[in-house]
């Protein structure tokens, strides 16, 4: 693991020669704990040619210490000193520092620089999060496994599918039996949803009861080292209308399409079009959701964000998100979603959840 986070860090630093800076200023939880191995929070970290500083106080301390990899940790007494002098005073020679500009908010930036004094700061955006768009061996052997609890999590859930269950209860069911399997937490809230419900995207689960030839719609993802798996089934109970058949077909045949044209070198925007193309085809075009996918990792909605306007040409490790739906305001949606890995050749699934269209 030791050469894993060094070969990041060097990675960081080679990036920032090229953009003319002397330093960087690493604000976002997820870019932290990717160059140092850090997993709590009220924390900053200084990447410098010549040393790297995690700043954090007597909360995070001993975790710290414990966590980091080639990270020298610094306790700030927070009643004596202010973020910005703590900075200044481990910058050294600096003259030109960059920071995460999408990770603190404006009253707090001027603060630390007032205290930079003649330091010239640059906002930095997505700079670190290009690096995390292809994973590593490490990186990628964590999805798998907290794709391999959402998976069995959902194979546990099946038999709570009945009449008279509520939205609200099945998710619960269904966070426990993630977390009881291993996962550290959710990868985000999760949604489930019935009935016509179904067709509000990211909706919250309620006291909606399920009934017989109803939409069922769950979207929810496990946690482990900090790397999330996210994925989506649609199910029927009991008898399907023709018109929710041909509603899944279509959202199952426009994913289809977009995987199998997956592979390293592709413009991601070609996956996107593929889709849409059976989505457009259909009746339903006009209620499809506009994106595609996205990638996933240490944050749930990575680079790249896979839709229209998406200039990014896919590479080997990258996991991405593959998840066309059509939402149909009150009457129902669908939407189907498998998290993938691009590999030399082509693909590999990760998530494997059956998708049986009526349960």
């Amino acid at each position: 693991m030791k050469e894993i986070y060094q070969q990041r860090q060097n990675q960081c630093r080679a990036q920032l020669v090229e953009q003319g800076l002397d330093a960087l200023l690493v604000l976002g939880f997820e870019n932290l704990r990717y160059l140092s191995g850090f997993s709590g929070h009220a924390a900053y970290g200084i990447i410098t040619p010549e040393q790297n500083y995690l700043i954090t106080d007597y909360r995070y301390a001993e975790q710290a210490v414990n966590e980091c990899r080639d990270f020298e940790v610094i306790t700030r007494d927070r009643e004596k000193e202010t973020l910005g002098a703590c900075i200044k005073r481990h910058l050294g020679s600096t003259k030109s520092l960059g920071f995460d500009a999408a990770f603190i908010n404006v009253a707090m930036w001027q603060g630390v620089c007032k205290d930079l004094g003649n330091i010239t700061t640059l906002p930095i955006t997505g700079l670190i999060e290009r690096q995390r768009m292809v994973k590593d061996h490490w990186e990628i052997k964590q999805t798998k496994l907290a794709a391999a609890i959402a998976d069995q999590a959902l194979s546990e859930l099946m038999p709570y599918f009945v009449e008279g269950a509520t939205e609200r209860d099945v998710a619960l069911e269904l966070e426990y039996r993630m977390q009881k399997l291993g996962s550290e937490g959710l990868a985000f809230d999760t949604i489930m949803l019935f009935a016509e419900r179904s067709s509000l995207p990211h909706g919250i689960p309620g006291e909606q009861k399920l009934k017989n030839g109803d939409f069922i719609t769950l979207d929810f993802g496990a946690v482990i080292n900090g790397y999330r798996s996210d994925m989506t089934r649609s199910y029927i109970l009991g008898e399907a209308s023709k018109k929710q058949t041909d509603l899944y077909n279509t959202v199952a045949q426009a994913q289809q399409a977009a995987i199998d044209i997956l592979k390293p070198g592709l413009p991601a925007v070609e996956a996107y079009k593929a889709a849409r193309e059976v989505l457009n085809a259909s009746e339903y075009g006009q209620w499809a959701g506009d994106g595609l996918g996205h990638g996933v990792g240490l944050f749930l909605h990575e680079a790249p964000i896979i839709g229209p306007n998406c200039d990014y040409v896919l590479e080997t490790g990258n996991i991405i998100t593959i998840e066309p739906g059509i939402y149909i305001p009150d009457f129902g949606g669908v939407r189907l979603e498998d998290d993938l890995l691009i590999t030399e050749d082509d693909f590999q699934v990760l998530t494997h959840a059956p998708k049986p269209f009526v349960i």
